[in-house]
């Protein structure tokens, strides 16, 4: 049954990492519908956050395939439940609008949004939360004509409060010191 699904994936920060880990998925016609890569707490190390839909044994398919690019140190996948994520949306609507009663403004604060930017011409709104409530937030702040809209990929850490990447490197550097390179 398919659901969706969280990978993460570490990897070394070279060129064309994201080219040869988006194409394991077009080579299994498994289509991404989220993807964000940042900087990982550990210093040289990129996060890749990519959400599919797919079953399970597709995610743990797709994740072997990721660990076998030569610069990925790791890769998991979650279900939703198993992580903490949000995504941010921005949204331009003209401050004509914004102006013209307090609608937008009674949107703003229901929706617990924030104003970033104000100009003669434009108001820009900041939204955090999952796609459903940033969505939402869309349909209704469109009654208004949405000039412009658009959301971040998905960003998002696990519930356990161990680091699985720490751990794997901690139990690499153990099994790499034991070997006696003499």
């Amino acid at each position: 049954m398919k659901q969706e699904y969280i990978i993460s994936a570490y990897t070394e920060n070279h060129i064309g990492m994201l080219n040869r880990i988006t194409i394991i998925f077009t080579r299994r016609k498994v289509n991404i519908e989220s993807l964000t890569v940042s900087e990982s707490a550990i210093k040289g190390i990129s996060k890749f956050t990519i959400v599919i839909n797919s079953t399970p044994e597709q995610a743990a398919k797709i994740v072997n395939q990721i660990e076998k690019q030569v610069d990925v140190l790791k890769a998991f996948y979650n279900t939703n439940d198993e992580m903490i994520f949000q995504e941010i949306a921005l949204y331009k609507v003209s401050t004509k609008a914004l102006t013209a009663g307090n609608k937008i403004e009674s949107l703003v604060r229901k929706h617990n949004a924030r104003i970033l930017e104000i100009t003669d011409e434009y108001t820009v709104i900041e939204k955090t939360g999952h796609n459903d409530e940033t969505q939402q937030f869309f349909e209704e702040l469109n009654e208004f004509k949405v000039m412009q809209f658009i959301r971040s990929g998905r960003i998002a850490i696990t519930r356990s409060s161990v680091e699985r990447l720490s751990n794997f490197l901690a139990e690499r550097e153990k099994i790499l010191s034991s070997i006696d390179v003499n």
